[in-house]
């Protein structure tokens, strides 16, 4: 057996398995924990991260195990699902408390919003050392965290000593190395990660790879280069396991327990077993026809997810890899086998990463489109290794996969193309392998994303709770009243458990996911698609959204608008081109032709599109050399620019290609743009000279600061505001001649800081972004819906001020304050400088100005009045103001439209910051640097089809943000889709709960047939019919209501329940009280029929469980119509959905049910009435019965139509905007007076008190309003107190 396959075989110790849980020594001597040993022994995992847990240590207790078996015995089993369904009480009630390191169970919760429990059982396996970087062959160790102490015993040797198993993964490799102490490795296994004890930080680690060596660039080489022996290899493997993304595709068997082991399913079994015992065949054999459907069409919903994200990680699963091991021998190997610490040959011809691996040597071309969404080449180069070069001049920093990402290769990633020195090959080290790679982060967060937290699921339990309640009430009216009228005990246990299952309506989950599919299929025909439906119901809520700028708002490509040189340190006019004779020979054209880093792949030049758009501004053609001239020369071969033909001088006759050398240029040495430096360079040499030079490209302020001050022109700062406030993007080029001793040797080693020192300023290229063509029309329907929008890039922030103007995120006549924020430096502490981006010096006094909030004031008078405002501030500045001034990052977020220079985490972090007072976010990106605010969002629209929006709730065809109204339209419309249903569903139980319990007070009950025909034919039909509402056509100021717990929908519940109890009540006892009521028997004639019937009906016996009789009859045809009656007043249209009136299956459906009852009720024929077990009844009684319909049809009507949604919805339960903020009307109108008035009268006589808002940014507005010293005044600085709460004060500038 190999050590691979006996790494999968982890033994389990001590003691026997007895049902899944791992048994040891009872704990009954243990001493008890007090208080504070207890909150000692809690240990907190992955902390300051976003997975971080709450550990704790159990030991299994035999007796507490045989006292839960004795319990689910008792129970039938339900104790069992009870502890399955609470993972804390499983643990709790099986086990007792003990130190983690003797943890034979860990209870694990996370220290989120959403405070989830799991638990894992701890595993141990034997190794011949602690630490996966153990040498073994040497007997030391390299520094680790994992590494023990000299004086440090081992866990195994504290306790009794356990016996070993022969197959422990580690016996072969222990064989091997006979002389090693055996060790027992303790860990458990959490979300697809394992966790590791560490003997120094007394904790449970999880271990990433090489980074956990916390070693420098240097040592990465010096250590790690040379590659691993086989024997370490499998040693290593034991701690990491397998190289693969394992998505374990479940069996249906699987999947279909964890199903059927739903809360809901198991009520409904329970509510099958039950309608079983009371001969209620044909609606159990619904119920279960519909719970067959159901958790099939969910079954294969799962399974297919789990399929694609499968198939989607399976390209790089598997692929064979050439390494290079510690004797120089290259051996072919499957990928699966790595682990960190491999050196790998990339080959020539590309591949598929399967790991995370850090060149160090050679340089590769890669498309990381998997992973960032930018389908851009991306060049990465050999890992720096300072021990090589001059130690002075760089600096030897740790490695981390992060800040040295231009040097690693990402797992999934597509290597195209390599470059290599003759001789060498282009080697890279492993540094993560599986999970623990970037691409196994990004598959962890998809397989065990967070879970949806969203009002209306938290509602929904209250309200089923409060029907459980009423429910309970009936039960205990059945039995008491049972009891009284002697019924046997069978039947009182029968009776009173069908009242819970009327009261809970077995059809509600179904009911619940129609309007959720159907909205997801409306959307898939818009181009919208969706891969979490949870989240569409979330959209309807959404009332901000952060845009990506760079192609979300504008256009992808870039246009060459013009460039401005500069010469003796002063700007020239500006240009419209550079593709000039005169030009061509110039230092700025040589920049434009050779600072970039584009490539040629299958004689296609591919990289930036700032890039192309730049070398074809100036029509030179880019050569790269073949692998065969490669193999030539002793280094690499240059790749080498030409300019036109055409912009060439004359050439002389006798020696064309002489003359022609002058003008081609050699790329030498290229440094890579990098986000962080924000700039890149290369060094250059033009054919025929000695001496080389460095070309500088990058954002204008970067470039400025690294060149003389001679060479910058004074106004440099003007002209540059006024090209980015027009919204172009500028880039900056400078220039320096090296020092001859700078041979080419040398250039492969030196330090890009040494290049990119005292350069020449060149001058800018001027590049315009246009704002694509839906851009401004959608966001201004997003501020008619007074939903806030706000742009997060990485553009210049100036440039991302212009668009935000341009597109009417910011109207013309409203202000910015930037904050510009400094860490803290030289003893002082951080601060924050205020100052306006348009013409501070003309700005009016800000006393004088009061802030609008746009999203919480929804009145317009008010808005015209006040002068709105706005914050903008650098990722910088974002940074340092979340970690020293929190309290201030909550009351800018309120008024923050403007984000530049952010960085992929810092796009997260400011919907975290949003989120954190109460919004709901919506995040438009195109995939590029969004993927985590994608995911982190309530709703992430991407708009790249690539699989970096495998990360995206949603992702739209459509390349423009015109998806967005769409998304929250549908979300609105299945939202109040919802709404409808579940209000619908919840007077559906509540009028068959009446009809029973009327009838249970004499004896009787709804026939099985009857109940059939009520839940099939009305409810489902209705209830599937009614959710088919499409979305209304543009989206409307008026918010939907976020949860059922909310006075219009409890109101509307409330009085709909009230007016169905008046109009059952009235017919039960009004046919008691006419002349021709008698008990029913089956020789009563209330009709006055023929009496030849008589000998017929006197051979019939009388009906056991007296179904038939007046009242039931009488119940039955009134509540058949109040379903009908509810489904239509609920089934609202405007401002949300489409009218009822549209959705012909649904009128289709009630009409014909309406036809169908009246048919009935009027026209009795013989087959129909006994087969719905209905007894005859005169036609003055039939008529009766009919007004009483109409009567509760116009009172309902007119409760839920006029009375909640005009009078009541107007004037008490929306709330008066204006005068909660502190806003109102300068004057007055009638009709307003009246609606002001009456407003408060009501809210008055309803006893509604004017109370705080429940959500945190309308809290902070309302105390930023009452706030003199806010907004901050222009030229004022905000500085951090040297305090503990790092609080902050005003400090008024000179």
């Amino acid at each position: 057996m190999t050590p691979v396959q006996q790494a999968d075989k982890i033994r389990t110790v001590p003691g026997e398995v007895l049902g899944g849980w791992q048994l040891g020594d009872s704990t009954g001597g243990t001493s008890l924990r007090v208080d504070s040993m207890e909150q000692e022994n809690v240990k907190i995992l992955n902390r300051g991260e976003e997975d971080e847990m709450e550990l704790q240590g159990f030991r299994l207790s035999r007796w507490r195990l045989a006292v839960v078996g004795l319990g689910v015995l008792c129970t039938g089993g339900f104790l069992l699902l009870l502890l399955y369904w609470l993972p804390e009480w499983c643990v709790k009630s099986t086990c007792t408390r003990t130190t983690v390191q003797d943890a034979q169970v860990v209870l694990l919760r996370s220290t989120d919003e959403f405070r989830r429990w799991f638990l894992a059982k701890v595993r141990v396996m034997l190794a011949p050392g602690r630490s996966p970087f153990h040498i073994l062959d040497t007997q030391t160790t390299t520094t680790s965290p994992f590494t023990p102490s000299p004086d440090t015993t081992p866990t195994a040797e504290k306790g009794p000593r356990h016996q070993t198993s022969e197959a422990d993964p580690g016996q072969e490799l222990i064989r091997r190395y006979g002389e090693y102490q055996p060790t027992q490795i303790r860990y458990f296994t959490h979300h697809s990660a394992k966790y590791y004890w560490n003997e120094e930080a007394q904790n449970f680690e999880v271990l990433i790879g090489l980074e956990d060596l916390q070693g420098s660039c240097s040592a990465l080489h010096s250590e790690h280069s040379t590659g691993l022996s086989r024997n370490l290899q499998e040693y290593r493997r034991l701690f990491f396991g397998v190289n693969e993304i394992a998505v374990k595709v479940p069996s249906v068997f699987k999947l279909l327990i964890k199903e059927v082991l739903n809360p809901f399913y198991i009520f409904q079994l329970f509510s099958v077993i039950l309608w079983g015992f009371e001969e209620y065949y044909y609606y159990a054999a619904t119920i279960v026809f519909m719970s067959f459907i159901s958790i099939a069409t969910s079954l294969y919903t799962i399974k297919k997810q789990y399929i694609t994200l499968r198939d989607m990680v399976a390209a790089h699963s598997i692929v064979r890899m050439s390494v290079f091991r510690a004797n120089n021998e290259i051996e072919e190997v499957i990928s699966t086998d790595l682990v960190p610490g491999d050196v790998i040959v990339i080959p020539s011809n590309g591949t598929i990463m399967p790991c995370d691996a850090v060149l160090v040597t050679g340089t590769c071309i890669v498309n990381e489109s998997m992973l960032t969404g930018e389908s851009v080449p991306v060049t990465k180069t050999n890992l720096p290794n300072p021990a090589q070069g001059d130690r002075e001049e760089e600096e030897d920093c740790l490695f981390s996969t992060e800040e040295h990402k231009r040097h690693t290769l990402f797992c999934g990633t597509h290597v195209i193309q390599t470059r290599f020195y003759t001789g060498e090959l282009v080697k890279a080290v492993v540094v993560r392998t599986g999970f623990s790679t970037a691409k196994g982060q990004l598959v962890r967060s998809i397989l065990y994303p967070k879970p949806t937290d969203f009002k209306l699921y938290h509602d929904a339990y209250l309200f089923l709770l409060c029907l459980v309640a009423v429910a309970a009430i009936g039960f205990i009216y059945s039995i008491v009243l049972s009891i009284m009228k002697e019924v046997p005990v069978k039947e009182i246990i029968l009776e009173s458990l069908d009242i819970i299952t009327i009261t809970v309506p077995p059809a509600l989950p179904a009911a619940m996911t129609a309007g959720i599919v159907y909205a997801q299929r409306r959307l898939k025909s818009i181009g919208i698609f969706c891969i979490s439906p949870q989240r569409i119901n979330i959209c309807g809520q959404i009332n901000l959204v952060c845009f990506d700028k760079t192609g979300t708002l504008t256009e992808d490509g870039l246009d060459m608008w013009g460039i401005q040189r500069v010469e003796n340190g002063s700007f020239q006019m500006s240009e419209e081109s550079a593709y000039k004779e005169s030009l061509v020979k110039s230092q700025f054209v040589a920049c434009m032709a050779t600072c970039h880093s584009l490539t040629k792949i299958e004689g296609e030049l591919s990289g930036d599109p700032l890039d192309l758009k730049m070398l074809e501004a100036i029509s030179w053609t880019l050569e790269e050399a073949t692998e065969e001239e490669t193999a030539l020369h002793e280094r690499i071969m240059p790749t080498v620019v030409r300019p036109p033909k055409e912009l060439l001088p004359p050439e002389p006759a006798a020696s064309p290609e002489l003359d022609l050398s002058v003008y081609e240029i050699g790329i030498v040495r290229q440094f890579p743009f990098s986000s962080a430096l924000q700039r890149m360079s290369v060094v250059a040499r033009r054919l025929g000279e000695k001496r080389m030079d460095a070309y500088l490209k990058g954002a204008p302020e970067v470039v400025a600061s690294l060149c003389k001050k001679e060479s910058v022109p004074e106004d440099f700062a003007e002209v540059l505001e006024g090209y980015t406030k027009k919204g172009f993007r500028v880039i900056a080029l400078a220039h320096r001649r090296l020092e001859s001793k700078l041979t080419w040797h040398r250039m492969q080693n030196v330090n890009r800081d040494h290049i990119e020192a005292n350069m020449e300023f060149l001058g800018l290229i001027i590049m315009q972004n246009k704002l694509k063509a839906e851009t401004p029309v959608v966001l201004q329907d997003l501020h008619r819906a007074n939903i806030r929008t706000v742009m997060v890039t990485g553009d210049n922030m100036l440039t991302a001020i212009s668009v935000a103007r341009d597109c009417g995120m910011i109207t013309p006549q409203d202000k910015i304050i930037i904050a510009d924020a400094l860490p803290p430096r030289d003893g002082q502490t951080a601060k924050i400088t205020w100052r306006y981006a348009d013409k501070p010096g003309k700005m009016p006094r800000l006393e004088e100005v009061v802030i609008s909030l746009e999203d919480i004031c929804h009145m317009d008078e008010a808005k015209s009045q006040h002068e709105q405002f706005h914050f903008a501030m650098s990722g910088k500045s974002f940074d340092i103001i979340m970690e020293h001034f929190p309290d201030m990052m909550q009351k800018l977020v309120l008024h923050g439209t403007v984000f530049a220079r952010m960085a992929p985490d810092q796009k997260t972090q400011l919907i975290e910051a949003l989120q954190g007072v109460d919004y709901y976010v919506g995040m438009c990106g195109d995939g590029a640097n969004d993927c985590g605010a994608l995911k982190r969002a309530h709703s992430g629209i991407s708009l790249s089809e690539l699989e970096a929006s495998v990360a995206s709730p949603f992702t739209s065809r459509t390349p423009n943000i015109s998806c967005v109204p769409n998304l929250i339209r549908e979300g609105r419309a299945a939202l109040i889709t919802s709404f409808c249903v579940f209000k619908f569903m919840a007077l559906y139980s509540m009028i068959q709960y009446i009809s029973v319990t009327l009838l249970y007070s004499i004896l009787s009950n709804l026939g099985d047939l009857q109940f059939l025909f009520i839940d099939i034919a009305i409810i489902l039909f209705l209830v599937f019919t009614m959710s088919l509402n499409p979305a209304w056509k543009e989206l409307v100021s008026q918010p939907p209501p976020s949860g059922l717990i909310s006075a219009p929908l409890l109101f509307s519940v409330m009085t709909q329940i009230l007016i169905c109890l008046c109009f059952q009540v009235i017919p039960f006892l009004w046919v008691q009280q006419e002349p021709w009521y008698e008990e029913w028997t089956p020789l009563s004639d209330a009709c006055n029929t023929s009496t030849d019937m008589d000998t017929n009906m006197s051979s019939l016996e009388p009906d056991p469980d007296y179904i038939q009789n007046y009242e039931n009859t009488s119940i039955f045809y009134v509540s058949s119509f109040q379903y009908i009656i509810v489904a239509i007043i609920f089934s609202k249209g405007k401002p949300f959905r489409q009218p009822s009136y549209k959705n012909w299956p649904f009128m289709l459906s009630a009409l014909t049910l309406y036809v169908f009852m009246l048919f009935m009720l009027f026209h009795p024929i013989e087959a129909v009435d006994e087969f719905f077990q209905i007894v005859c009844v005169p036609f003055t009684w039939r008529i009766k019965l009919f007004l009483l319909i109409l009567a509760n049809a116009a009172v309902s009507v007119f409760v839920e139509t006029f009375l909640l949604d005009i009078v009541l919805s107007k004037l008490v339960f929306s709330r008066d905007k204006q005068t909660s903020y502190g806003y109102a009307p300068a004057a007055m109108t009638p009709q307003v007076g009246m609606d002001h008035w009456g407003r408060k009268c009501l809210s008055w006589l309803c006893c509604q008190r004017n109370t705080a808002p429940k959500a945190r940014y309308m809290h902070l507005a309302q105390e930023l309003r009452v706030d003199p010293d806010w907004p901050p005044r222009p030229t004022t600085t905000t500085e951090a107190k040297p305090c503990p709460e790092k609080d902050y004060q005003m400090i008024c500038s000179s």
